[in-house]
């Protein structure tokens, strides 16, 4: 039995329509779902038009919302206020179907948050405006690949804030991300959590979260039976991980672990949203404004993106069973 995965399409100035029907397209992504894509037909249609890529004959099934004023042509690689309000309007209509049951899965092309913001929404990102539809109180950004995967206690908040995060939500992100690893592994993960100051703090001598803060949430983890170690030294963590001692790593804050993860795989690197009540699963790249339209956009991380959301939907299923018998 096929899962039912809903994907929007994005922004329709970005190359979200565009990476989505390459996606399709191939036929060792089509044929793992019954793929469901929001997004208005003017899109879809520009973006296939690119590509000779005709919609109408490809294996998924379409929902129109019209969002946009119907005959009008795309404008692609343009900042607009209606794109912005119809990129949100996919994703509000893939979340009520995660919700309902309709679909067991959500995968994201890229939106604008300056295109959301212009049409007079306060938009912070895809995550938080999820969660928020899903009333859920907290939320974290999973960045997920083959290699390696990192959870981060703190995303959109500047540095200060973050070094001011709690023992309670340091112990919340690595169960979080051990939730969400057993979807994906069918196993409990070995998780290493990353210290916040260099050398994580040298015993004190850089900085006091560690002590305070990030070992004895770790050793709360523990104490819930998680493999969990810590505090690393950020400039070693991924070392140790990439030679196979870790599958996850907790990153304390935005670019402790955004730029390591794309360094080591760039194109196939996912974003997922963990503490939400459904799978969201996300391109990790932007609206590439600069290229949309022009047929130049790489559908590698779309095809991954889809294939995690269908191998978390799994997993979920297959917990679930197991935990039924």
């Amino acid at each position: 039995m096929k899962e039912r995965i809903a994907v929007t399409i994005g922004d329709p100035a970005g190359v979200g329509a565009e990476v989505v029907l390459k996606a399709l397209a191939d036929r060792n992504v089509a044929g793992l779902a019954d793929w469901v894509v929001i997004g208005d037909q003017m899109p879809l249609k520009a973006a296939g038009a690119l590509m000779d890529i005709d919609p109408a004959d490809l294996a998924c099934e379409f929902i129109t919302p019209a969002a946009l004023p119907a005959g009008d042509a795309i404008e692609f690689g343009q900042l607009r206020a209606a794109y912005g309000a119809a990129a949100v309007d996919y994703v509000r209509r893939a979340t009520l179907m995660c919700l309902s049951g309709e679909a067991a899965a959500m995968v994201t092309a890229p939106l604008n948050k300056e295109a959301v913001t212009l049409s007079g929404m306060h938009f912070t990102g895809h995550t938080e405006y999820i969660a928020e539809l899903c009333q859920a109180s907290e939320s974290r950004m999973l960045l997920a690949s083959e290699r390696i995967s990192t959870i981060h206690v703190t995303t959109h908040v500047p540095l200060e804030t973050a070094c001011q995060a709690t023992r309670e939500r340091v112990l919340r992100t690595i169960e979080l991300g051990n939730e969400a690893l057993r979807l994906m592994l069918r196993r409990n993960p070995r998780i290493g959590v990353m210290g916040l100051n260099p050398h994580a703090g040298e015993h004190g001598l850089f900085g006091h979260q560690e002590r305070d803060v990030i070992e004895p949430a770790i050793a709360d983890a523990r104490a819930r039976g998680l493999d969990c170690s810590g505090p690393l030294p950020p400039d070693t963590a991924y070392v140790r991980a990439l030679r196979g001692e870790f599958d996850l790593i907790v990153a304390q804050y935005h670019d402790q672990g955004h730029i390591p993860m794309k360094l080591i795989d760039f194109e196939q690197t996912v974003n997922v949203s963990l503490g939400i009540p459904i799978i969201r699963t996300s391109v990790d790249h932007g609206t590439a404004f600069d290229i949309a339209g022009k047929n130049a956009a790489d559908a590698r991380n779309m095809k991954a993106a889809m294939r995690l959301a269908v191998r978390m939907a799994e997993g979920r299923r297959a917990l679930a069973a197991g935990e039924a018998r």
